[in-house]
């Protein structure tokens, strides 16, 4: 992932948090705001990318490939001793979904994680997401609890399923 790849990143998110309830933002990324957040991503939390030379699916990369999705982890809490857990997010282009894509990224995040030192992800999912909840519960998530109507978009309450996967059970 390279700054130059903001804008396309942008269009896969940005038509998420307009259009559907997946992301709780409510306002569409600018393209400085989604370099910031690449800037952000580079410095101490993975960030990977699908990509599709052979395909006019996805949104054309920074190196002239096209980005079939990304997926990152974020940091889980503000205090210390959440160092170790991150938050995890997919997003697939929509024209590249039913691929395969999304499992991918978060198998290949889910190792990446593990190699930065990162012991526990976390994914906070939208109660009506049935696709998340599905890619996560096939990559070995276990559902540890919903908040009920934490959330308000398009005039909706909005329930938050959190899965976790612990990389590796060790103590210590």
């Amino acid at each position: 992932m390279e700054l130059e790849d903001a804008a396309a990143l942008m269009n896969i998110y940005n038509p998420e948090v307009v259009e559907t309830t997946v992301s709780f933002d409510l306002v569409p990324r600018t393209l400085a705001e989604q370099r910031s957040w690449i800037q952000n991503h580079l410095a101490t939390h993975p960030c990977i990318m699908a990509l599709n030379e052979n395909d006019e699916v996805g949104e054309v990369g920074a190196r002239g490939e096209r980005i079939l999705g990304f997926a990152i982890v974020s940091p889980f809490r503000e205090r210390p001793a959440y160092a170790t857990s991150v938050e995890n997010s997919v997003y697939v282009h929509r024209e590249a979904r039913g691929r395969g894509v999304g499992e991918a990224l978060l198998r290949q995040l889910i190792a990446v994680a593990g190699e930065s030192g990162f012991h526990t992800l976390i994914a906070r999912i939208v109660g009506e997401n049935d696709g998340s909840i599905r890619l996560h519960e096939k990559c070995g998530f276990t559902l540890v609890g919903t908040e009920i109507e934490v959330g308000r978009k398009h005039g909706l309450w909005l329930d938050v399923v959190e899965y976790q996967y612990v990389i590796a059970n060790r103590r210590g």
